[in-house]
């Protein structure tokens, strides 16, 4: 599992087509470090596997997309010197510093506006409409791989308040109106919600609500 807390905004330096695979070669000198194969990297928010390349450079791991990951995300548009947001997976005992992310990206959204303010964004996006009944204001969201907190939110979007910091380190500081973005909504609305499904269906029955 993941954070949402990116470590560093890396760059796809590669993209190579292997069948209906997709490698890409990517850019980042932090958490390569110590990243080594079958090793999990969030990119943009979505969880891959590190697959281990004698011939990578020191500052560079490759990972592998299957048709499933290029259907769901917007990495099925990744092209070489696109900017993404990296992060390795949580260590045990690490700090969960933004809010559980699993790196399964449920859906894909648009940056729909942004007013800037003095230091800070507000940044609006589209809201799928089968992600919006998990998504609530002062709720938990990953985008792009970002944990954000919901500042508003209506029928088909949500907005957050991005501070200088998350401008700076991520990509969401150069993201423009028309750019897609992935989302993942908090995992512990899902878990609640099939959890009581059986629960309010038999309320609903009693009634009389079809």
């Amino acid at each position: 599992m993941f954070t949402g807390i990116v470590e560093e905004v890396g760059e796809i330096v590669e993209v190579r087509h292997d069948g209906d695979v997709v490698v890409l070669t990517v850019r980042g000198p932090r958490v390569s470090e110590d990243a080594a194969h079958g090793d999990s990297i969030a990119v943009n928010g979505c969880c891959l596997t590190v697959v281990d390349d004698e011939g990578a450079a020191d500052d560079r791991f490759r990972l592998e997309l299957v048709p499933e990951t290029l259907k769901r995300t917007s990495l099925g548009a990744a092209a070489a010197g696109v900017k993404v947001n990296l992060e390795r997976a949580l260590p045990a005992g690490g700090r969960l510093g933004g809010h559980i992310v699993q790196g399964h990206v449920d859906g894909v959204a648009t940056l729909v506006s942004r007013t800037p303010g003095e230091r800070s964004d507000e940044v609006r996006f589209s809201l799928p409409p089968e992600l919006a009944r998990y998504v609530v204001e002062k709720g938990s969201i990953a985008v792009d791989g970002v944990s954000l907190t919901v500042a508003a939110t209506d029928a088909d979007t949500f907005t957050v308040a991005l501070i200088p910091t998350t401008l700076a380190d991520t990509t969401l500081g150069i993201r423009a109106p028309g750019d897609t973005v992935n989302l993942e909504v908090d995992v512990v609305a899902k878990y609640v919600e099939r959890l009581t499904a059986g629960y309010r269906r038999g309320a609903d029955e009693e009634a009389g609500v079809q």
